[in-house]
């Protein structure tokens, strides 16, 4: 009681000769200043919510929380061994349309702002803001992994997602060229795969890809989010451009790989507009397929996108916001299944109706056979074979 006696006496002097000095009062607390920097897409790096301290912004008197961020130093790329012993990650969710996974890669460089894994980061106890895009976790042993889950006795095999939960063809696979060999074993294999990325990069193992494609085994969905190259640099800044993007479909179509187009997410009042003309440009591009997901928010992504729309579109932050919420009934997010991919209310069932009414004219709307998984077969070859069960006949 004495010490907040004493305290509150000091708080009022140090008041009383700010007064005479003709400065402002004190804030009672200082708002958090931007974090964004050049070629990131998070303005934010919230804190880790499993953790039961977090820090707080403290003005000392020097303008530290008021600075330019353009002045903020770039944020390197750093990379951390994942050490699990499992390659497959499975699921049972109704929303998704497969059972099983492999990434790769925790966290990605590409810096959607939007992305929906970034609260995973949480539980390595990294922030989903900035250290989900600057601070990677990949798994060196991957493929060795995924060979020998395959090899297991009574797997069967059912078409697996590559890169589920991060882009298998961020910046950083060009040099670790990780998701390359997890292809390799599935060609081997004779294992189907559904790839969806943002990356030209994709059409670096063209190889493996076409080769799959006679078989009936791959299909790669090329995500679309803008046409508008400002946009996708705010959204996505170290993604392939959205011209890039287009021109990887038509490679991918002219190699024989079947391709479509994601536009996912779809942002009410952002690029939700685009809708008809993204359609439109895939399937001149070549693509076959095509689907959309609604913008998600789950955790700390609400706050996060919140900050991202009044750093870089202050003047319809608030618009975007109130249709966002119109689509989630009155919250800015819904994780139920069934609703949380398409969204619920007046605006989320024209969004679906003018998505059906488009793929239909593109000719994006055709019936997707599925991929052959009746080839899966374990090789008996080279020094995996000495590991296999003997035949009694």
């Amino acid at each position: 009681m004495h010490a907040q006696t004493a305290q509150s006496n000091i708080d009022r002097d140090a008041i009383a000769a700010m007064e005479l000095a003709g400065m402002p009062d004190p804030e009672p607390s200082a708002a958090l200043p931007s974090a964004a920097r050049h070629g990131r897409g998070s303005v934010t790096n919230p804190p880790v919510r499993f953790e039961q301290r977090a820090a707080s912004p403290f003005d000392d008197g020097w303008e530290t929380l008021t600075a330019d961020f353009a002045d903020l130093p770039k944020l390197a790329t750093s990379l951390t061994k994942d050490s699990t012993r499992s390659a497959i990650i499975w699921n049972a969710s109704p929303d998704l349309g497969f059972d099983r996974a492999v990434n790769p890669y925790r966290g990605c460089e590409h810096g959607c702002v939007y992305c929906f894994a970034r609260p995973t980061h949480a539980y390595l106890g990294y922030s989903p803001g900035l250290d989900f895009e600057t601070k990677l976790i990949y798994k060196p042993e991957v493929a060795d992994l995924l060979e020998k889950e395959l090899r297991k006795p009574g797997y069967q095999a059912k078409t697996l997602a590559l890169g589920s939960n991060t882009d298998p063809y961020q910046p950083v696979e060009r040099t670790l060229q990780l998701t390359r060999s997890v292809l390799e074993v599935l060609d081997k294999y004779n294992h189907p795969v559904g790839i969806v990325t943002k990356s030209a990069g994709v059409l670096r193992d063209l190889d493996i890809l076409s080769s799959m494609a006679k078989r009936n085994l791959v299909r790669v969905y090329i995500s679309l989010t803008t046409l508008d190259a400002g946009l996708s640099r705010a959204m996505e800044p170290r993604a392939a451009t959205p011209a890039r993007r287009l021109h990887t479909i038509a490679e991918l179509t002219r190699a024989g790989v079947s391709a479509g187009v994601l536009t996912a997410p779809m942002i009410s009042g952002l690029n939700d507009m685009e809708l008809e003309k993204l359609l439109e440009a895939a399937s001149r591009a070549g693509a076959r397929h095509a689907g959309y997901v609604l913008l998600r928010l789950p955790h700390e992504i609400k706050e996060m996108f919140e900050a991202w729309l009044h750093t870089h579109f202050p003047d319809r932050a608030k618009h975007v916001l109130s249709l966002v919420r119109d689509t989630r009934g009155g919250a800015l997010n819904d994780s139920r299944f069934h609703h949380r991919f398409s969204g619920q209310g007046v605006y989320a069932d024209l969004l679906m109706r003018r998505f059906t009414r488009a793929a239909r004219q593109w000719g994006l709307d055709e019936a997707r056979a599925g991929l052959d998984c009746s080839r899966f077969a374990v090789p008996d070859v080279g020094e995996k074979a000495t590991t296999a069960q003997l035949s009694l006949f």
